[in-house]
């Protein structure tokens, strides 16, 4: 508690300095910036003010409108315009004596770029690049108060399932960065802390369907890299935004970024306090004669309540007028009591009860990530040409604590023993990493790098069995141990991209890997879990990627890529002991799963009109060794006679992908926005285990759509939908999923403040619906992970437009510019 009220008092002190007396101002330069042929105003232009010894003095971004004011003193001046993919422009001598209108400025798009398309939507902006899409997502009213991960739902291409799993053109094989880097935010191989940050700390989202070579193999699905926010405005500027919600969603954030011409500070803290409540229910019939009561049904309630607390505090410092050092740190503090009610019914007919039981599970959880980051950039000219070292170390520390009760409720009442699990898991990640990048003329560039990754986890898992009725616990040697699981990643590339003529770009890149997994078990003798835990294995591979684009005409271009790429295990999926919250129910790992490798192709195509922007592909993908997750009966009964069921992943021999997508933004009138997309997919996969096979072959799709309405009295509504269409794996059928999503918001005190009111999933109808059928039991369920959410945000801002899209000239996120 102290350190939530602390952070209030932090944040509540930075408005407070903000609002203080500002720095004095001569005269006001205003003019407008706009897109030169369509006369489009250009929002988030940058002006900046230069003087005799090239020094940046003052500067802003435009509005809405495209246009600017800004307060400079008394000077000559070169006054600099500059727009993302657009040409710059620059008036020189400029002398500022009094106040002034500039002449309206036209900024051109930079043919000369060798792989960058703007569409502009009030919803999003969304660049095409060469290997990438990147879309801003600041405009999206559903993400007030929402989190990280509420935004990436509402991002095409990329679906977020009830549980949390984020996936890729409905491929879950998607590799998270953070800033063009592996980071603790992301968690380690775990997304859960994307739920605990605030949407409002992203600036934008790259989705990367095509990797080049720079960035890291792993994820067959691709990449998924979020950039965080850093203003680049001069001065101090920033915003807080409170939330209230129900169920229970209290949460505080702002951020804060003074900037001079010789550094610049900036930190995003955030508390929240969340009720996730949730449920599934289980209906299985066991067909085995082994099976005292053949049909058991199972009903979970799912309490989650978290706390949590994220503050990132950085500072770049400009050595010379080329060079600069960033030095950050991240901190993650978690405090989590989940409480899991487990209702089991056995019957031995339909319809005849014999025993009913309530399984709880009372779990603590602390957490706490640490990640120091060092980024050196180093500009050897103005094309380009430049250097950027990356140094970065992460501790991540979680403790669970579970207390299992056990009673039954029927025919009779009476408690069972209880069980206590005790899990302590420490990770380490070490990140080394340097690129170079050197333009080679007019259009071409060359461009190479490396980067060591090491991680280690370590999992001391304990479990502690109640003797009889006695309140006395003895160790279970049979399940506790240590497991220590070890990836290392040493990695090279170069890549080169050319432009010939005005019409064909090229990006070519090879990508060497050398990936080592290790894994070592600490147990009891009397440990049994059916597999050999203890490995070291070393995979060496070459990933080469090519990408190119031909610009039919100004505003259309077709894109060709291929890539190869792998997915690596998680320590989850290979930790080979059993999960604890039901006893018929469990996941394991399997150690013996090896990494799976995938070759990729994708066809874009995408056509602006003045109105319309249409954006399709068609994709295709060959993955072997895939992984599945499969269910078995284990043969083992629980003490009261019921199967227990296992699920575990596995390596398939071999998964071909194949579908298509497009995307369309339609700005209709000035008051209408309209922006949909839907993508298509089919698989089949082929592979058989333990003489069983598991081939099967499938396809699925899903849509999105969203409408903006701007109302009178600065007020804007927006809905978004999303269904995802029924699929099914060698074992189980999924019918679709329905969601609706809308938002109000209404602008006050001068546009510096925002009232904002959004419903997620307003039908409440987010739940994954599934049948599962194999030669010795029938599964139906029915799981729902959170309920419809209200959540009403206030956000205000100091110095600071709205949000929306910036240009980011920090370096370090991986973008091919030419």
């Amino acid at each position: 508690m102290k350190i939530y009220l602390t952070t209030c008092l932090v944040l509540f002190s930075l408005i407070a300095v903000a609002q203080g007396p500002s720095l004095p101002k001569d005269f006001t330069v205003s003019g407008k910036v706009l897109e030169q042929d369509v006369n489009t105003p250009l929002e988030y232009a940058t002006v900046s003010f230069i003087d005799k010894k090239n020094n940046v003095i003052t500067g802003g971004i435009t509005d809405l409108n495209g246009a600017y004011n800004i307060q400079v003193a008394a000077g000559t001046y070169t006054i600099r315009y500059e727009y993302i993919s657009f040409k710059t422009k620059e008036i020189t001598g400029q002398n500022i004596t009094a106040n002034i209108t500039m002449p309206d400025v036209f900024l051109e798009i930079n043919l000369a770029s060798l792989d960058e398309v703007i569409i502009r939507a009030e919803t999003t902006e969304v660049q095409i690049r060469l290997d990438k899409k990147i879309y801003n997502i600041g405009k999206d009213l559903t993400t007030s108060g929402a989190t990280v991960s509420d935004a990436l739902s509402n991002v095409p291409s990329v679906t977020v399932d009830v549980d949390g799993s984020i996936a890729l053109r409905g491929n879950e094989n998607v590799r998270i960065l953070i800033n063009g880097k592996p980071s603790a935010i992301a968690g380690f191989g775990s997304t859960d802390a994307l739920r605990q940050l605030p949407a409002d700390a992203i600036e934008r989202v790259e989705v990367i369907t095509s990797p080049s070579a720079r960035y890291d193999a792993e994820g067959t699905a691709g990449i998924l890299n979020i950039i965080l926010r850093k203003e680049k405005t001069l001065g101090l500027n920033g915003s807080i935004q409170a939330t209230i919600g129900d169920p229970t969603n209290y949460g505080l954030s702002g951020n804060l970024n003074i900037r001079t011409k010789k550094y610049n500070i900036f930190n995003t803290t955030g508390v929240n306090y969340r009720d996730a409540p949730g449920n599934a229910f289980f209906d299985n019939q066991y067909l085995t004669e082994t099976a005292t009561n053949p049909f058991v049904t199972e009903r979970r309630d799912y309490d989650r309540l978290n706390r949590g607390f994220n503050t990132n505090l950085g500072m770049e410092y400009f050595l010379t007028e080329s060079s600069s050092i960033t030095g950050s740190v991240f901190l993650r503090l978690g405090d989590d009591e989940d409480t899991v009610s487990n209702f089991t019914d056995e019957l031995s007919t339909p319809s005849m009860l014999e025993v009913s039981r309530l399984r709880q599970e009372l779990e603590t959880e602390e957490d706490i990530s640490v990640q120091g980051s060092l980024n050196y950039v180093r500009d050897f000219d103005t094309s380009g040409h430049k250097l950027t070292a990356d140094f970065q170390y992460e501790v991540d520390n979680e403790k669970q604590r579970s207390l299992i009760t056990e009673r039954n409720t029927f025919p009779t009442i009476e408690r069972l023993p209880s069980e206590v699990v005790r899990s302590d898991e420490e990770s380490t990640e070490l990140l080394l990493q340097s690129d170079y990048v050197r333009p080679i003329g007019e259009n071409a560039q060359f461009e190479a790098g490396f980067r060591v990754n090491l991680e280690e986890s370590i999992t001391d898992y304990e479990l502690f069995e109640e003797g009889g009725l006695s309140n006395e616990f003895y160790r279970d040697n049979g399940l506790s141990n240590v497991f220590t699981y070890d990836e290392d990643v040493l990695a090279a590339y170069v890549q080169y991209g050319n432009k010939l003529g005005t019409k064909f770009s090229y990006l070519l890149g090879l990508r060497a890997e050398n990936t080592r997994l290790a894994g070592a078990v600490e147990a009891n003798e009397e440990a049994t879990i059916g597999f050999d835990a203890n490995f070291d294995n070393s995979y060496f591979g070459l990933f080469p990627t090519v990408n190119l684009s031909y610009e039919i005409a100004k505003r259309e271009n077709v894109t060709v890529g291929y890539n190869r790429r792998i997915n690596r295990p998680r320590g989850y999926f290979i930790n080979p002991f059993p999960s604890r919250s039901s006893e018929t129910n469990v996941f394991q790992g399997n150690p013996n799963i090896s990494p799976a490798y995938s070759n990729a192709f994708d066809l874009g195509y995408l056509k602006s009109w003045e109105k319309i922007t249409l954006t399709t592909s068609i994709y295709f993908q060959h993955e072997t060794d895939a992984f599945e997750r499969i269910q078995e009966d284990t043969g083992e009964l629980t003490p009261n006679g019921v199967p227990i069921i296992r699920t575990f992943p596995i390596n398939l021999s071999t998964n071909d992908r194949y579908g298509f997508e497009t995307g369309v933004l339609y700005n209709a009138i000035k008051w209408l926005r309209l922006n949909g997309s839907f993508n298509y997919f089919n698989f089949k996969s082929e592979g058989s285990f333990n003489g069983i096979d598991y081939g099967t072959e499938n396809s699925s799709w899903f849509a999105r759509g969203s409408a903006k309405v701007s109302l009178p009295a600065k007020i804007d509504w927006q809905t978004n939908a999303f269904y995802r269409g029924p699929r099914n794996n060698a074992q189980t059928e999924s019918e679709g999923i329905f969601s609706v999503s809308l938002a109000l918001s209404k602008d006050l005190f001068n546009d510096n403040a925002t009232l904002g009111l959004n419903v997620s999933d307003l039908f409440n109808s987010r739940k994954r619906i599934s049948r599962t059928e194999t030669s010795t039991f029938i599964q139906e369920s029915e799981f729902q992970w959170r309920q419809r959410q209200v959540n009403l945000s206030f956000t205000y801002r100091f110095n600071q437009k709205k949000q929306g899209p910036r240009e980011d000239r920090g370096g370090g996120d991986g973008d091919f510019e030419g």
